[in-house]
C-alpha cells in the first residue's frame, strides 16, 4: 500500500511540475504585450465658429445633456408621428442595427480566445487481421483474427496571451463595437435629419400651392376686368389675350408645382418604412419658424457628432491591430492536456487501469516567413495612418457642415426681412397700377408688369421661408442632434421589423391606377 502510493506520487509529481511550469511562464510573459498603446490623434479645433451670429447662445453644460427627440424643437405633431415611424420601420437604419449586433457578437468571439479550448469524443472500432492458420476450431480461428477498441476521452488546449494579441484583437473589437453603435446613430440622425428637411421641403410647396391658387384667382378677376374693360370699349383686344395668357401660365405652374410635392412624400414613404403606394400626407402650407438652436462650442461637437465618434474609433480599432501584427514575431505558447480511457472490453472501460493521459507545453514559432510578417506589420501601420487621416477629415468637414448652416441661417434671416418688405412694397404697386388701369390712365402692360412683380416677389418670399426651415434642420444635425459619445456604450441596436406589405403595394403596375471614449487600456 505505501508503495502504491510512493509510485502514484511518482507518477504525479511531473504532471504537477509541468502545470506549474507553464502557469510560472504565462503569468510572467501575461504583461509583455507589444504594440503601440493608442492615443486619439490630436486634431485643430477652432476656439470658435466664425459664422455665428453675437444672437448665438453659447451652449451651457445642459447643452451637452442627451436631448432625445430633437425635432419635438420644431412642435409640429404630424413631423413627430412620421419621426416616431421611421425610428420603427426604416430600413436603412435597420441594416445598421444589424450591423451593430454583429461587432457586439465579434467582441464575444474575440474575448473566447482568452480561455481554453475543450473537447470530448467517443469511439468504438472492430477490426480483423485474417483467418489463423492454426489448427483451432474455426470459431477460435474468428475470435483470434478480430479485436475490438472502445474509448472515452477528453481533450484541452490554452494558448496564453504572452504578446498581448487577444488583448488587442478584444479591443480592436470593442472599438469596432463602439464604431459600429456610432454609426448606427449616424445613420439614424440622417434619416431624422432627412425626413425632417423633406417634410418641410414639402410643407414649403403647400405653401406655394396656396398662393399659386390664390394667384391664379386673381388673375381671373384681372382677366375678368380686362374683358369688361374691352367691352366698354376702353381695352384693346390684345389685352384680353395677355390677361388669358397670364392665367393660363400661372394654372400651369400650379399644376406643375405637384410634381415636386408627389415626389417629396413619396421620399417621406420611404423614409418611415411604408410603400409610396398607399402613403399620403393631407396638404398645409408651411406655418413654423426655425426654433432657437444653441451652437454648441466646438470642442464640444467632437461630442455630439456621431460621426467623428466613428472615425476615432476606426481609428483605435486599426491601433490594435498593429499590436495583434507584431505579436506574430514572437513564439506561440500551447499548454494541451488529454485524458480518458481506451480499453479492448467495454466492460473494463472506465476502470484504473483503462485511463491515460498526457500533458505538455509546446513551444512554436516561425523562423522563415519571406517578409510576410513584416509586411502586415507595414499593412497595418498603413491603415491606421489611413484612419487617422479619415478621422481628421471628418473633423473639418464637420465644421465646414456647421459653418456652412450657421451662415445660412444667418443670411436668410437677414433676407427674409428684406424679403417681406419687397412683397409689401409689389402688392402696393399692384394696386396703385390696377386702379390707374381701371381709371384708364395706364395700359394693361403695366398691370401685367405688377402682377409679375408682386408675383415673383411672394413667391420668393416663401422659397426663403421653406430654405430657412431646411437650414435649421441642417444645422441640428451638424451639432450631431440628440446625440453624445457616451451612447456607444450603451446603444442596443433593436429595431422594431417593419410592418409586412399590404397586398396592393406589390400589384404589378400595369393592374395599378461623444468625447469618444478612450481606448480600453492592456
Amino acid at each position: 500500500m505505501q508503495f502504491d502510493r510512493i509510485s502514484r506520487a511518482r507518477t504525479l509529481a511531473p504532471r504537477a511540475l509541468t502545470i506549474a511550469v507553464g502557469a510560472a511562464l504565462a503569468t510572467l510573459l501575461a504583461s509583455c504585450a507589444v504594440g503601440p498603446d493608442y492615443k486619439r490623434p490630436a486634431a485643430e479645433i477652432p476656439a470658435s465658429y466664425k459664422e455665428a451670429a453675437p444672437g448665438w447662445k453659447v451652449a451651457q453644460p445642459a447643452d451637452q445633456q442627451d436631448r432625445g427627440d430633437w425635432w419635438t424643437l420644431y412642435e409640429d405633431p404630424q413631423l413627430n408621428a412620421l419621426e416616431d415611424k421611421l425610428n420603427a420601420s426604416n430600413q436603412t437604419i435597420a441594416q445598421f442595427a444589424a450591423a451593430y449586433r454583429q461587432a457586439r457578437a465579434l467582441v464575444g468571439e474575440a474575448r473566447a480566445a482568452y480561455f481554453p479550448t475543450v473537447g470530448a469524443s467517443a469511439g468504438a472500432t472492430r477490426s480483423g487481421n485474417g483467418s489463423s492458420s492454426s489448427g483451432n476450431s474455426s470459431t477460435a480461428s474468428s475470435r483470434s483474427g478480430v479485436s475490438n477498441s472502445f474509448n472515452l476521452q477528453l481533450d484541452a488546449s490554452w494558448e496564453p496571451d504572452l504578446w498581448g494579441s487577444v488583448t488587442r484583437s478584444v479591443n480592436a473589437q470593442k472599438a469596432g463595437q463602439q464604431g459600429a453603435a456610432a454609426d448606427l446613430a449616424n445613420a439614424r440622425l440622417s434619416a431624422q435629419a432627412t425626413l425632417a428637411q423633406t417634410y418641410f421641403s414639402l410643407r414649403a410647396l403647400d405653401s406655394t400651392q396656396k398662393l399659386l391658387d390664390d394667384t391664379v384667382a386673381a388673375y381671373e378677376r384681372s382677366l375678368q376686368l380686362t374683358q369688361n374693360q374691352y367691352a366698354a370699349g376702353v381695352a384693346a383686344r390684345s389685352d384680353v389675350i395677355q390677361a388669358q395668357t397670364q392665367l393660363q401660365s400661372a394654372q400651369a405652374a400650379a399644376i406643375d408645382n405637384g410634381v415636386q410635392r408627389a415626389q417629396d412624400e413619396h421620399a417621406i414613404a420611404v423614409l418611415v418604412g411604408e410603400p409610396a403606394s398607399t402613403f399620403s400626407i393631407p396638404p398645409m402650407p408651411l406655418t413654423a419658424t426655425p426654433p432657437a438652436v444653441p451652437a454648441q462650442m466646438p470642442s464640444a461637437l467632437l461630442e455630439r457628432r456621431p460621426d467623428i465618434a466613428s472615425a476615432e474609433r476606426k481609428a483605435a480599432a486599426a491601433n490594435e491591430q498593429i499590436g495583434v501584427a507584431i505579436a506574430a514575431f514572437f513564439p506561440s505558447l500551447t499548454l494541451s492536456a488529454t485524458g480518458g480511457f481506451q480499453s479492448s472490453v467495454f466492460s473494463q472501460l472506465l476502470t484504473a487501469p483503462s485511463r491515460f493521459w498526457t500533458l505538455g507545453p509546446q513551444l512554436a514559432g516561425t523562423i522563415f516567413d519571406a517578409g510576410l510578417r513584416q509586411a502586415k506589420t507595414e499593412a497595418a501601420r498603413a491603415a491606421y495612418d489611413q484612419d487617422v487621416a479619415a478621422y481628421r477629415q471628418t473633423i473639418l468637414a464637420a465644421f465646414q457642415d456647421v459653418e456652412d448652416n450657421l451662415a445660412s441661417q444667418r443670411i436668410l434671416e437677414q433676407e427674409i426681412v428684406v424679403q417681406r418688405q419687397a412683397v409689401d412694397s409689389a402688392r402696393q404697386a399692384l394696386a396703385i397700377v390696377t386702379n390707374e388701369y381701371k381709371a384708364g390712365t395706364v395700359g394693361y402692360v403695366n398691370v401685367l408688369t405688377a402682377q409679375t412683380t408682386a408675383f415673383t416677389a411672394e413667391l420668393k418670399l416663401e422659397t426663403i421661408a421653406g430654405q430657412r426651415m431646411v437650414s435649421s434642420v441642417g444645422l441640428v444635425k451638424a451639432l450631431g442632434g440628440g446625440w453624445d459619445a457616451s451612447q456607444m456604450n450603451r446603444e442596443t441596436g433593436d429595431v422594431a421589423a417593419p410592418a409586412p406589405l399590404p397586398a396592393s403595394a406589390v400589384t404589378p403596375v400595369a393592374q395599378s391606377g461623444a468625447a469618444p471614449q478612450p481606448a480600453p487600456s492592456n
